[in-house]
């Protein structure tokens, strides 16, 4: 008995590409060498290393962007739990010889605060520059 022709083409066409996509996972597993370069299709000869350094600086500013707003908002956090146990030394349990150090770690605190907001507005322009047009 014969097997109908259109199902032997379809069972090597699905062969093959099993085939195929078994050879570009073990390729794309394949520890790459330091200093050779991969491959694209379509990837244009006349790409310069200045225009891929700029997203990348960009991408690395938002990062650290990111950290800074995280450890201004840490810091606002720090700041009314200060506040909190400035109040819970003094009001409740009536030690006063702390509250002058509580208030100089507070004041250093604000401090740090207002440095690290400023730090900020001026970070956000610096990315904006590098963001370029859109």
């Amino acid at each position: 008995m014969m097997s109908d022709p259109r199902n032997v083409a379809h069972n090597k066409k699905v062969t093959q590409e099993k085939h195929h996509k078994h050879a570009e996972a073990a390729s794309a597993a394949k520890p790459r060498v330091r200093g050779e370069k991969e491959k694209e299709p379509g990837a244009s000869a006349q790409e310069t290393p200045g225009a891929e350094q700029g997203p990348s600086d960009h991408e690395k500013s938002v990062a650290i962007l990111s950290k800074l707003k995280e450890m201004e908002f840490h810091s606002r956090g720090n700041i009314e739990m200060l506040a909190q146990l400035t109040l819970t030394i003094e009001e409740e349990l009536k030690q006063g010889e702390f509250s002058e150090p509580i208030g100089a770690v507070y004041s250093a605190q604000d401090t740090f605060h207002s440095k690290i907001t400023a730090l900020i507005e001026t970070y956000e322009a610096k990315c904006e520059q590098l963001k370029g047009p859109a």
